[in-house]
């Protein structure tokens, strides 16, 4: 037997005692899968590929017919006040990628190769890829930030892949606000929100074209007040990547 074939006998023998011994599991719903099933099992896979299809307002982030959209805009949102400039998502918010992005600000930090994958893949397919200059993670509130260890936006705009744009964490959250989801209402959120951002002063977003990251969007209050804050400092356009819209409904 020549060298060639016994590395490879000896590496497959291995790969199987590997296996036996700690046998790979499903990274979001923990089943056994084989290995070669690229960390998430058939279930999680099929789950997460109908997340992620379908057509989505580049406004808004609600799922839209591209023979809806007139202007930009979708029917939903052609009447609101919509601060930032265009929206990217990787899916809607359900079945597995809700339970990854939930799971992932609750420290399963592991789940971030599959959420690059696919926040990469929403950011290159975006109209405004090309036009972004800065990313800007949602920021949290120190003492929240200071709770949970990190902060997953940042953690997300870490693995974006850009050939030019930087990473800024110069908008920062001056009030600690309440769990939006304990809001009843898009009013409500908005108000919760307002004011709670600020740029640190001395720095300057003048003619800045800044895409913001973050986890999920339900009704973009979040997102609109922090794009406002960014405008008011000087920025010319202000995007937004997310990895699920939720509150198709709201």
């Amino acid at each position: 037997m020549d060298k060639v074939k016994l590395k490879q006998g000896v590496a497959f023998v291995l790969q199987g005692l590997n296996h036996l011994l700690w046998p790979a599991v499903c990274v979001n719903c923990k089943q056994s899968i084989c290995g070669t099933d690229n960390a998430l099992c058939r279930k999680c896979w099929d789950e997460l590929l109908f997340c992620t299809a379908g057509d989505y307002c580049p406004r808004c982030g609600r799922d839209a017919s591209k023979f809806a959209i007139v202007n930009g805009a979708c029917p939903n949102c052609q009447d609101k006040q919509i601060h930032f400039d265009g929206v990217a998502r990787s899916g809607v918010y359900g079945d597995a990628l809700r339970q990854m992005i939930l799971s992932f600000k609750k420290g399963r930090t592991e789940l971030d190769l599959t959420l690059e994958f696919l926040a990469n893949s929403a950011l290159q397919g975006s109209l405004f890829c090309n036009d972004v200059e800065i990313f800007v993670p949602v920021p949290l509130h120190w003492t929240r930030r200071l709770i949970r260890g990190y902060n997953q936006s940042l953690v997300l705009a870490k693995k974006l892949k850009h050939p030019a744009a930087k990473i800024s964490t110069e908008l920062v959250r001056i009030r600690r606000t309440k769990f939006q989801p304990a809001m009843a209402s898009p009013a409500a959120r908005a108000r919760n929100v307002a004011g709670a951002f600020a740029v640190r002063r001395g720095h300057n977003f003048a003619d800045r074209k800044i895409c913001l990251v973050d986890d999920i969007k339900t009704t973009g209050a979040t997102l609109n007040e922090c794009a406002k804050t960014l405008k008011d400092a000087g920025a010319s356009k202000v995007f937004a990547l997310v990895l699920a819209v939720a509150g198709q409904n709201v």
